[in-house]
């Protein structure tokens, strides 16, 4: 099954990002089998990062809340808020 995590930073964290983002990064590299797609929000002028977007799939809601638990970021305490959601892809067939 598909999950969307939709993930906002908190204001004034760029830093955070940015201190952690290596860490964020090999953590996704370590767990791809499991990554449709994924990438971060952006401001409107597309210069500075916002939160992230992930759409995973797992068997459960348990095994994508555990990814998300142990992000980096979320150690980290980047995010304001992360919500995870099931997804079901209609198009492109």
């Amino acid at each position: 099954m598909y999950y969307v995590i939709s993930c906002v930073d908190k204001a004034g964290h760029a830093h955070v990002r940015a201190e952690n983002r290596p860490a964020h990064v090999d953590y996704l590299k370590a767990n791809i089998d499991h990554i449709v797609m994924a990438g971060p929000t952006t401001s409107e002028d597309g210069e500075a990062m916002t939160g992230s977007v992930l759409i995973m799939e797992y068997d459960t809601l348990a095994d994508a809340q555990a990814f998300a638990d142990g992000d980096p970021y979320k150690a980290a305490e980047l995010f304001e808020s992360v919500t995870i959601r099931p997804w079901k892809k209609v198009l492109p067939a």
